[in-house]
């Protein structure tokens, strides 16, 4: 800064002078990382620089454009640093949204595969489980074959009797053959695996369901993908074609789903199973819908953070204070859904939000609104969060946790994922496997 002071710039014997003195002083500093480390000649270094600050002190009498100059300098890197951000969160944003080349080969060639096996070699064994009620049955709705395979193989490696646990994969219909494909070939054991294309679910239709009715209109569609919106940095995260997949919101069809069962553990497709989760269907969860682990930490939000408190709709209605909970590892009570009408709950507030004013995006907001005061909390040692943003999640907690959760954009399968936690879901996958190294996918 002082070299670029005009007075000090017209003045070749300083400038000479300080620029020595910067050299200098780098040199003596290099690596060091405590007084320690430091040469015994480091001190008279910093003292001759302190000297030679003080000599162009002197010289330079015009505080206020020294001021001046600073306040321009401090502006101009505020400004930098506001682009950097800016561009930064915009291509974080792009790399969560685009499928790795890997990602994309994998399903077009167990789709090719599937589609040599005969009808008999296309099924799945012990269908007869599907609807058995007095067995554990998980709903996982994803377009991510991998991620779909770590849940469903982690859960299972940590059973005490796999044959008693049954796997719902719902997917759409571009993944359906080649998530089935997969599970035909990398079957998990004595667990039961059903894949099922959401296309086959007739009833959930735009008459029925608001939601897909708002998904599918022109204006949903131009809020998502109308490029110059992408301007606005506080809207960049609303912008995710993600929340465009009626996938994201089957689960708040889970009775209509599974009619003749009584419990159902809901999954995400981005976690990892490390303990038996058998336990979380003897829970009384006291008249309540769904069992969730509440996020009222440090580190979390309550609902002022997901709902607009500013609506009277919702200020009337709801505690801005209350705690929220997480979505990923949620067990319902499907036999009080029922008798507490909770799909209707959910409609009736998805249409009040046509015009997305009560909340902007994604199932959690709805889901908030529709299982309030319904929702059982469960031990935190249940589910830890945060693996998909947070570099500085208590190891502590990891290890005791029975799921772990990359809620977030690093997912573990994307190269920006943070490393540390990649190997939690790597080892779920075999490297080794055709598929895999025929499309290049590596840890």
């Amino acid at each position: 800064m002082y070299l670029s002071l005009p007075a000090i710039k017209n003045n070749p014997h300083v400038t000479r002078e300080l620029r020595l003195r910067i050299k200098e002083v780098s040199r003596v500093l290099g690596d060091a990382a405590m007084d320690a480390d430091l040469p015994k000649n480091a001190f008279d270094k910093l003292k001759a620089m302190e000297q030679s600050l003080e000599k162009g002190k002197q010289i330079q009498d015009d505080c206020a454009a020294v001021v001046k100059k600073l306040r321009a300098m401090l502006h101009s890197t505020e400004e930098q640093l506001r682009v950097h951000k800016k561009q930064t969160m915009f291509l974080t944003q792009l790399t969560a949204k685009t499928l790795p080349k890997g990602l994309h080969c994998l399903p077009l060639r167990l789709s090719t595969e599937y589609y040599t096996l005969n009808s008999s070699q296309q099924n799945f064994l012990n269908q007869e489980k599907l609807e058995d009620p007095r067995l554990y049955h998980y709903a996982l709705f994803s377009d991510n074959i991998l991620a779909a395979a770590v849940v469903v193989n982690s859960t299972v490696s940590h059973t005490k009797h796999p044959s008693n646990h049954v796997f719902h994969i719902v997917t759409d219909r571009l993944n359906y053959a080649a998530m089935r494909m997969w599970f035909l070939g990398n079957p998990p054991g004595k667990a039961t695996i059903q894949v099922q294309n959401i296309e086959e679910f007739t009833w959930l239709n735009s008459s029925y369901s608001p939601v897909l009715k708002q998904l599918g209109s022109p204006s949903m569609i131009d809020y998502y993908f109308r490029a110059h919106r992408a301007n606005s940095d506080s809207n960049l995260k609303f912008r995710n074609p993600k929340y465009l997949s009626i996938l994201n919101h089957l689960r708040f069809y889970l009775p209509e789903i599974f009619p003749k069962l009584n419990k159902v553990l809901f999954l995400d497709d981005d976690l990892v199973v490390q303990k038996d989760l058998s336990g979380l269907w003897s829970l009384d969860l006291k008249g309540n819908v769904n069992g969730a682990v509440e996020t009222c930490g440090e580190n979390f939000h309550r609902f002022d953070r997901y709902l607009n408190f500013s609506n009277p709709l919702i200020s009337k209605n709801f505690d801005p204070h209350a705690c929220g909970w997480a979505y990923g590892m949620n067990i319902f009570d499907l036999e009080e859904w029922r008798r507490q009408n909770i799909t209707e709950i959910y409609h009736r507030w998805q249409k009040l939000n046509h015009d997305r004013q009560l909340w902007k995006l994604g199932t959690l907001p709805p889901g908030l609104i529709t299982f309030w005061k319904r929702t059982y909390p469960l031990d935190r040692s249940w589910h830890a969060l945060g693996l998909g943003y947070n570099p500085n999640v208590n190891q502590r907690e990891i290890e005791r946790a029975a799921v772990i959760h990359y809620n977030g954009n690093l997912k573990p399968w994307l190269e920006i994922g943070i490393p540390k936690y990649k190997n939690y879901w790597a080892k779920y996958i075999d490297y080794d496997l055709m598929y895999l190294r025929d499309c290049n996918i590596n840890p």
